[in-house]
């Protein structure tokens, strides 16, 4: 039996089509902020607690809703003594977040809990103009900076800039000490060899700061503020909001819908050195690009292809999808890029699917095209696809946006996922290649079957704490243990007592 997300827990009992009526008429930043507000009051010990047996069977109208949360439910605020920060830090810490949109999150994230870490005054963090989408919006063009900060009060102070330093009445801004962060840096190197620098020199500024520190802690209350960051500070500008909300409005009012992040673009492509299935022109481009930006690497495509490394075709996904049982009626959101190859590898697809939106599509007015260039226009699809029926990505090793979106779903009430085994699949669809088609449906769902479609699950290397933050960020509403107990609903008023009484005996002090 599947069981309704989070968001179904309140209220009466209503059917599917009531549910998606009444999601219809909230706005996407009600529903958010309801669901991010509600599961901040709940902590507990969590343990790996939960059923880990695939279904035996795949029904279309379970997939159109919430996966089976078996009683778990997302829960981010501490469960042990967590003092509010200090009044008095060991210096300021500046981070410059390189990559895109996805790549960017993933830093800020981790730079707030470095500052935890340190002890340090973190200045808002900085987006890489140089990115992949050249763009200079910044902190304050993507995010809400005001609930950032409020958000985080209880964890790190956050200023906007270094403030001058006054001495012998005279002012001088503090030059930040500038230090590149190994890859996967232990929480020890922030203490000792980071904080050392930030205390000689009053602030340290890291660069890059992407994967710059270790994803697995042994410390549940480092990856719940890691959470905290991701799914609750992290919001976006009012207007990125009401676009968004504007989109799923329209795909809401013809019924459910699913999404997909269709990565087949040049820049992932030349990546993963799969360019058999290209015209002599295509592969030079592609090994042009990727001579300008990957590492030498011999890559034979047949062995890539057999071992799941190649990004899914257009076609692949929509074969995989019709094997699943879903019908041309079906309607599909895609996250995209420009694909490479154009209608040639489109037109497969759209012939068993033409029910295909993106954000242009669902919105022409021009208020939407100017809002959603760059980031914001990849911030858009990304509430999109948070907020759609079923999501599923197409090539989710190295993608940031598929990543992070499978972890903020999960998060989100256990919202279903498709998720692909491309290894798995791999020689099913050569065997279709090669002219065997014969049980080609049964085989596709025997694969699928032996996947997770948005379960709690374990988490396993390579998956990373951001696709996968079960257990840490979890409890129980109906333990099998006592221990996984969700605690009362006041959470909240014990970390504001604690933040204000730090207040109160500072200010008694400098009296």
């Amino acid at each position: 039996m599947r069981r309704a997300g989070l968001h179904r827990q309140h209220g009466r009992n209503i059917g599917g089509s009531g549910f998606k009526g009444m999601v219809a008429k909230l706005s996407i930043a009600a529903v958010v902020l309801l669901i991010c507000t509600l599961s901040l009051f709940f902590s507990s010990p969590v343990k790996p607690n939960v059923q880990s047996n695939f279904r035996s069977e795949i029904r279309l109208e379970e997939l159109w809703s919430n996966a089976d949360s078996d009683g778990w439910r997302p829960s981010s605020t501490p469960r042990t003594h967590w003092p509010p920060p200090p009044s008095k830090s060991n210096g300021y810490l500046r981070v410059r977040c390189n990559g895109g949109l996805n790549q960017q999150r993933t830093a800020i994230s981790n730079a707030v809990l470095a500052a935890r870490i340190m002890n340090a005054t973190l200045v808002l963090p900085e987006l890489d103009a140089n990115s992949f989408w050249h763009d200079e919006s910044g902190f304050h063009g993507i995010y809400d900076v005001e609930h950032f900060i409020r958000t985080l009060r209880f964890d790190v102070k956050i200023v906007e800039s270094i403030p001058e330093n006054e001495k012998n009445g005279k002012k001088k801004k503090i030059k930040a000490f500038q230090l590149r962060p190994p890859r996967d840096a232990p929480v020890s190197w922030y203490t000792t060899d980071a904080l050392k620098k930030m205390k000689e020199h009053g602030a340290i500024y890291l660069t890059p700061f992407s994967h710059r520190l270790a994803e697995e802690i042994d410390n549940p209350e480092y990856q719940r503020l890691r959470c905290r960051v991701n799914y609750h500070a992290l919001r976006f500008k009012p207007n990125i909001m009401k676009l968004s909300e504007s989109i799923v409005e329209k795909l809401r009012a013809q019924g459910p819908f699913m999404s997909i992040h269709l990565r087949f673009e040049m820049d992932m492509l030349s990546f993963a050195g799969c360019f058999d299935i290209f015209t002599p022109e295509e592969q030079k481009i592609l090994k042009k690009y990727r001579e300008e930006n990957f590492a030498p690497k011999e890559l034979v495509y047949n062995v890539r292809r057999a071992i799941g490394k190649c990004p899914l075709t257009p076609e692949e996904v929509g074969l995989i999808l019709r094997a699943l049982g879903f019908d041309n009626s079906t309607r599909i959101y895609l996250a995209a890029g420009e694909l490479f190859g154009g209608d040639r590898f489109m037109n497969p697809f759209r012939s068993l699917f033409p029910r295909l939106e993106n954000h242009s599509s669902v919105d022409h007015s021009e208020e939407l095209a100017e809002n959603t260039r760059g980031l914001a226009g990849s911030a858009v699809d990304y509430m999109v696809c948070l907020l759609s029926d079923i999501f599923m990505p197409t090539y989710d090793g190295p993608s940031n946006f598929a990543n992070n979106l499978l972890g903020h779903r999960l998060y989100y009430g256990f919202r279903t996922t498709i998720r692909p085994d491309r290894k798995a699949l791999a020689p099913i669809f050569i065997d279709r290649e090669n002219g065997r088609m014969a049980g080609f449906d049964e085989a596709v769902r025997k694969v699928m079957l032996k996947t997770n479609f948005g379960e709690p699950h374990q988490r396993v290397s390579p998956e990373s704490f951001y696709t996968n933050s079960w257990p840490e960020c979890f409890c129980q509403t109906s333990p099998k243990n006592p221990t996984d107990k969700c605690p009362p609903n006041d959470v909240l008023n014990v970390l504001h007592n604690e933040l204000e009484k730090a207040a109160t005996d500072t200010n008694s002090t400098n009296a």
